[in-house]
């Protein structure tokens, strides 16, 4: 069994793109700007903007967050949305996500200029994925398929089953590993919450990808001997034993499928570190394709 190590893909990612950052600054281009934009007090969502800063700082790149409280209005963010959109400064922005309910969180993606969606959320980027084409891709799975890539994982002819639907994750995924190109090619089954016999499909995949946000739901009796398992979830678990009265946990029954195992992430340590790689690469896209389009 090998660990699928996010930790050490997100840092070689960032120094191949500190290296990129410093040639664009030594040829007199800004350094490439990520913004996100915060509304409310979620705790997770404060932790992942606060990673997401961080790291872009160490890329090169020049961070910023817009904090607005939780009673801001739909009609505030999307006039903050416009004035990022028309910024020549910035290259990329998300909108964190959880919203407060009365925001309608795919109004607010759909306002995104397409060339600044660096979440892949506004619909049509979701729809140039769909066919094939050149667009920006949710950072999540796209940080799965170069975790794969990387580790010289074969995705061609392989069964892979995704566990979970969602925009973010479950549909992309599906789709990413279905195109026909060299991280594709797979033949893919899309399971979720009304899946009958789950079970049956895990044990027939040659690659899981868990993303249900229930912990440790892939137990060992359904995963086969040499299964790739891509564990994308993480949930607090309460812990007295620990010093923060919790620990984290993902989708996966990790100590007794990882034995069964030729590769697995680990939780914390894999996939939500190849998300924050995956949009700081989203980024530099969007800087190399501005200045593309200014200077043809």
């Amino acid at each position: 069994m090998q660990l699928l190590d996010g930790k050490k893909i997100l840092a070689e990612i960032k120094e191949e793109l500190l290296q990129k950052v410093q040639t664009y600054v030594q040829k007199g281009s800004r350094p490439p700007c990520l913004a996100a934009v915060l509304v409310g007090n979620d705790g997770a969502s404060q932790t992942y903007v606060a990673s997401k800063e961080k790291n872009s700082e160490q890329c090169g790149f020049v961070s910023r967050i817009l904090r607005f409280d939780e009673s801001t209005t739909e009609a505030q963010i999307l006039l903050e949305i416009e004035k990022l959109n028309n910024d020549p400064s910035l290259d990329g922005f998300i909108v964190q996500s959880p919203l407060p309910s009365h925001i309608s969180a795919q109004k607010v993606f759909d306002a995104i200029d397409p060339s600044k969606d660096v979440d892949g959320f506004n619909t049509l980027n979701t729809g140039k994925l769909a066919k094939g084409m050149n667009s920006f891709v949710p950072a999540t799975p796209l940080g799965i398929v170069e975790l794969l890539k990387r580790y010289k994982i074969e995705t061609s002819g392989k069964h892979c089953v995704v566990i979970g639907r969602s925009d973010i994750v479950g549909r992309p995924m599906s789709i990413l590993l279905s195109l026909p190109n060299a991280t594709g090619n797979a033949t893919v089954t899309l399971c979720h919450s009304k899946t009958q016999n789950l079970k049956n499909f895990t044990l027939q995949a040659d690659i899981i990808i868990a993303a249900l946000g229930k912990a440790e739901f892939l137990t060992a009796d359904m995963v086969k001997e040499g299964a790739i398992v891509v564990d994308v979830g993480i949930t607090r678990i309460e812990d007295k034993t620990k010093k923060l009265g919790f620990r984290l946990a993902g989708d996966v029954k990790f100590d007794e499928v990882a034995p069964k195992c030729s590769f697995i992430t680990p939780v914390p340590g894999g996939v939500g570190l190849m998300t924050i790689a995956s949009l700081l690469q989203n980024t530099m896209k969007a800087y190399e394709q501005r200045f593309s389009t200014l200077n043809s």
